[in-house]
C-alpha cells in the first residue's frame, strides 16, 4: 500500500515539476534522443555484422550431403540396436 501511495505521489510531483520546468525537460529529451540513436544504431550495426558473420561461417562449414555415404551405417546401427535390446532383456530377467 505504501508503494502505491509513493508511486502516486511521484507521478503527481513529476507532472507538477514537468509543467514548471518544461523547457529543461524538453532540453533533456532533445539531448537524449541523439545519444539513444547513436547507441541504438551502433548496437544494430554490431548485431547485423555478427549475424552476417555467423551466416557466412555456417555456409562454409556445412558439409555436402551424400546419400550413398550412409547406407553402410544403417546396418551398423541396426545391429547396435539389436545388441542393446538383447542387453536390456537380459537385465530385465535379473
Amino acid at each position: 500500500m505504501t508503494a502505491l501511495a509513493g508511486g502516486l505521489g511521484a507521478i503527481v510531483l513529476g507532472i507538477i515539476t514537468m509543467t514548471l520546468w518544461y523547457k529543461h525537460f524538453f532540453g533533456l529529451i532533445a539531448g537524449a534522443i541523439p545519444f539513444l540513436l547513436l547507441v541504438g544504431g551502433g548496437l544494430a550495426v554490431y548485431l547485423g555484422f555478427e549475424e552476417a558473420k555467423d551466416k557466412f561461417m555456417k555456409k562454409s562449414e556445412t558439409p555436402s550431403f551424400d546419400p550413398k555415404a550412409g547406407e553402410g551405417d544403417v546396418e551398423k546401427y541396426k545391429s547396435e540396436v539389436d545388441r542393446l535390446k538383447a542387453e536390456i532383456e537380459e537385465l530385465k530377467k535379473k
